[in-house]
C-alpha cells in the first residue's frame, strides 16, 4: 500500500498543480505551447545566417541586437494597446504580423532587408508577451496566478525544448522551411485565440478626480491610458528595477558562459550537455516547485530566487569539470523558476486592473533590456577583469537584489489599491496558514 501511495503522489501532485483554472487559461496555454512548438527561427537564425547565407559573426550580432530592440519597444507599446484597444485584438494583431514577418524573413537575401525585417519581427512577435502576461491577470484568482504563470512558463520551455531539438533535423533539408513552419504555427495560435479566448480587459473603473486632474480635463472613470500612471508608481519601477537587475544575471548563460567554459578548455559539445540541464530541469522541477510555493509570500520567493540564481552563476567561478558546471547550472534554473512565475503574479497584485497591460510591458521591456545590457556587461568584465570576476560579480548582484526585495517586503506586500485589494486579502490568508518558526 505505501509503494502504491507513493506512485500515485506525482500524479496526485499534478492533479493539483492544473485543477481548478478556468477552461479559457487553458486554450491560452495551449496556443503559447503551440506556439513554442513551432519556436524555430530565433534560436537558429545567427546559424542560418552564418553557415546558410555566409554573412559574418557579427553581421548576425547585429541582426540579433535589432531583433532585440524591437521586441524591447514593442513590450512597452503593446502594453499601452491591449489596456486602450483590449488584449484579444492586439495579441491577434501581433500573432498575424509576427506569420507575415516571419514567412517574409525567410525569403530575404539583401543585408539591409534582412535587419529591416528581422526589427519588425521583434516588434511583432514580442508584443504578444504582456498581453499574454495580462490575460492571465485577468482570468486567473490572484490565489491561482502564480500557479498560472508557472503553468504558462513550463509550456514555453516544454515548446522551446522541443523546437530546438526538431529545428536541426529541418535545417537539415531545408532553412526556408523552419520560416514557414514557425509562420504556420504562429497562425494557429492566432486562430485559437480568434475561437477560443475572449476579450478579457476589464472595464475602466470610476474614480475621484483631483485639482490637479480637473486642471488638465481629466474626466471620472476615465483612467489615463499612458504610461505616465506606471512611471509614477514608485514602489512598481522599484521592482521593474529589481527585475532587471536580476535578469541581468541570467542573461549571462547566453554568451558569458559559452565564452567562460571556452575559455577553460571546455568543447562546444561540452557547453552543449551543460546548458540542456537548464531545460530538463525546467521540465521536470516546475510543477513540484509551482506546489511548493503555493502558500509562500512572492516576495519572500523573490528574495530565495535572487540568491540561489546569483549564487548559482557566482559558484561557476570555481567550477573545472563538467558535473560541476552542470551542478551550478541546476542552482540557477531553481531560482529562474521561483522568480519567473512569482515575479509576473506580483505585478499583476501590484497593477490596478485597467493598466495591467502596461504594467506586464513595462515588466517584459527590464527582461528585455537586460537581454541587450547583461550579455554586453558579462563580455566586458570578461575581457578586462576575467570569467571569475564576472561569476563573483553575479553573486553579489544577486544578493543586491535580495536585500532589495527584502527591504521592499512590507510596501509590496501592502494592499496598492482596491483593484488589488483581493490579492491582499489572499495574502493575508496565505501567510497565515504558512507554519511559524
Amino acid at each position: 500500500m505505501p509503494v502504491a501511495s507513493g506512485r500515485l503522489r506525482p500524479v496526485r501532485a499534478l492533479r493539483e498543480a492544473v485543477s481548478g483554472l478556468p477552461r479559457e487559461f487553458w486554450w491560452l496555454w495551449t496556443s503559447t505551447l503551440i506556439n513554442r512548438l513551432g519556436g524555430f527561427v530565433t534560436t537558429f537564425l545567427s546559424l542560418y545566417l552564418t553557415a546558410e547565407q555566409g554573412y559574418s559573426p557579427s553581421f548576425a550580432g547585429l541582426v540579433a541586437a535589432m531583433y532585440g530592440l524591437g521586441g524591447a519597444i514593442s513590450a512597452v507599446v503593446a502594453g499601452v494597446l491591449a489596456d486602450r484597444f483590449g488584449r484579444r485584438p492586439t495579441l491577434l494583431v501581433s500573432q498575424l504580423a509576427t506569420a507575415a514577418a516571419m514567412a517574409t524573413l525567410g525569403l530575404m537575401q539583401h543585408p539591409v532587408a534582412i535587419v529591416v525585417v528581422a526589427t519588425i519581427l521583434g516588434l511583432t512577435a514580442n508584443a504578444s508577451r504582456p498581453c499574454i502576461q495580462a490575460v492571465i491577470a485577468d482570468l486567473v484568482p490572484p490565489a491561482d496566478q502564480v500557479r498560472a504563470f508557472s503553468l504558462n512558463y513550463w509550456a514555453i520551455n516544454i515548446g522551446f525544448a522541443a523546437a530546438s531539438a526538431g529545428a536541426g533535423f529541418i535545417a537539415e533539408s531545408d532553412y526556408l522551411f523552419l520560416f514557414f513552419g514557425n509562420a504556420a504555427s504562429v497562425l494557429v495560435c492566432a486562430l485559437l485565440i480568434y475561437l477560443k479566448v475572449p476579450e478579457t480587459r476589464p472595464e475602466h473603473p470610476a474614480r475621484p478626480v483631483d485639482e490637479a486632474e480637473k486642471s488638465v480635463g481629466r474626466q471620472a472613470g476615465r483612467p489615463s491610458s499612458g504610461l505616465g500612471e506606471v512611471l509614477r508608481d514608485g514602489r512598481f519601477m522599484v521592482a521593474v528595477g529589481l527585475a532587471f537587475l536580476l535578469a541581468m544575471v541570467l542573461m549571462q548563460y547566453t554568451t558569458s558562459l559559452p565564452v567562460s567554459m571556452g575559455r577553460n578548455g571546455f568543447s562546444s559539445a561540452d557547453y552543449g550537455l551543460v546548458i540542456s540541464m537548464n531545460g530538463l530541469m525546467v521540465m521536470l522541477a516546475t510543477i513540484p516547485l509551482t506546489r511548493a510555493i503555493k502558500h509562500r509570500d512572492p516576495v519572500r520567493v523573490l528574495v530565495v530566487a535572487a540568491l540561489l540564481s546569483g549564487w548559482g552563476f557566482g559558484l561557476t567561478a570555481f567550477a573545472d569539470s563538467v558535473p560541476l558546471y552542470i551542478a551550478t547550472v541546476c542552482i540557477w534554473t531553481v531560482g529562474e523558476i521561483l522568480n519567473s512565475p512569482t515575479s509576473m503574479a506580483l505585478v499583476a497584485r501590484l497593477s490596478p486592473a485597467h493598466a495591467r497591460g502596461r504594467y506586464q510591458g513595462m515588466h517584459t521591456f527590464a527582461w528585455s533590456a537586460a537581454t541587450f545590457a547583461g550579455p554586453l556587461l558579462g563580455g566586458l568584465i570578461i575581457d578586462h577583469l576575467g570569467d571569475r570576476s564576472l561569476w563573483l560579480s553575479c553573486a553579489a548582484l544577486g544578493t543586491v537584489v535580495a536585500v532589495g526585495y527584502h527591504l521592499m517586503r512590507n510596501t509590496l506586500n501592502a494592499v496598492p489599491s482596491p483593484q488589488a485589494a483581493a490579492w491582499g486579502v489572499t495574502v493575508e490568508r496565505e501567510l497565515a496558514r504558512e507554519p511559524q518558526g
